[in-house]
């Protein structure tokens, strides 16, 4: 295959995290966080939550009498996070729980944050159920998270693939009405309208997370040539459980995240090196995704996933946490 040249990408969007006190920046958001926070509620004893005030990222009022649990979810240097490198801020907190191992590292390097003051309680999914992947030459690809953490550089992935003849269908699931924020889709307009042109493509915007859980059934491959420092990446996560190849950057918490399973290459700052490398492992995994090596290891990958990542084996770590404190 030639190579292929990507222009270059546009500004990364900020602050797009959760709000605070189990509130969030909008009301009917349904990211991440807001997910995490509803699964915490279902999974764990109410009555444990009941006493202690968790907090989302971003500390507006601390609770006078319950303690105060701050729960990051976002990179050391979100400016909401500024204030944790001032031993009086943190002394305000019982604790500090970070996503992935990474996370904590960051904070640490960053921030100064000293390890004793946190905890890392990783992220957490309902296991997609066991299912059947389609059969047949095409190979379904899929993309379900917001457009600035990659999508950039999988469309024009995905139209240099389609020239050389390779046998894939995308879908996109992508868009920042998942946190309220619609009018940041405006600078992806145009790539959204290059996905419903093409016709290895489909762009379904923003859906519910029960429509991409059963999306993640139809597909064989998460492509994510991602360029955001995920803390964590739960589209990953119901990805891997979802029997999924992922195809993915060493970068920030990915490595952590995907546990060895990932289809992984050198994460680069360079644009179009980048877009080449992960086009070429790309191409590689969309031609061996049948082979008995890969299907061996991806029944690993969901057996790994649905227990590590389940919300059963989390709460009983939120419950231990919780009532040492």
């Amino acid at each position: 295959m030639t190579k292929l040249n990507v222009t270059g990408l546009k500004e990364n969007a900020t602050n797009l995290g959760p709000g605070v006190d189990g509130t969030f920046a909008h009301i009917g958001a349904r990211g991440g966080t807001e997910m995490m926070m509803d699964g915490l509620r279902r999974y764990v004893a109410p009555e444990l939550l009941d006493e202690f005030n968790i907090i989302c990222s971003r500390v507006r009022n601390l609770h006078p009498t319950k303690k105060n649990i701050l729960w990051l979810h976002d990179t050391w240097d979100d400016p909401e996070s500024e204030h944790l490198a001032k031993e009086e801020s943190r002394k305000r907190f019982a604790k500090l729980v970070f996503v992935s191992n990474y996370q904590q590292a960051s904070y640490n390097i960053g921030l100064g944050v000293p390890h004793s003051d946190g905890v890392v309680l990783q992220n957490a999914i309902d296991p997609i159920p066991q299912h059947e992947k389609p059969k047949g030459k095409t190979i379904r690809l899929i993309y379900h998270t917001t457009p600035h953490r990659g999508l950039e550089l999988l469309v024009p992935v995905c139209e240099h693939l389609a020239e050389n003849g390779f046998d894939f269908h995308l879908d996109v699931y992508s868009s920042f009405s998942i946190y309220g924020w619609n009018q940041r889709d405006e600078p992806y307009k145009e790539l959204f309208q290059r996905i419903t042109r093409h016709p290895n493509m489909t762009y379904h915007g923003y859906q519910p997370n029960e429509v991409v859980r059963e999306a993640l059934k139809q597909a064989h491959v998460y492509a994510y040539p991602n360029i955001w420092p995920e803390t964590s990446a739960i589209s990953v996560i119901e990805a891997m459980s979802a029997g999924c190849t992922i195809v993915c950057p060493n970068f920030a918490a990915l490595p952590e995240t995907t546990a060895g399973f990932a289809a992984m290459y050198p994460f680069t700052e360079d644009v179009n090196a980048n877009a080449n490398r992960h086009a070429s492992i790309l191409a590689e995994v969309i031609n061996g995704y049948w082979t008995e090596g890969n299907q061996n290891k991806l029944r690993f990958q969901k057996l790994y996933a649905d227990n590590f990542y389940s919300w059963q084996t989390r709460a009983r770590q939120w419950e231990s946490f919780l009532s040492n404190l």
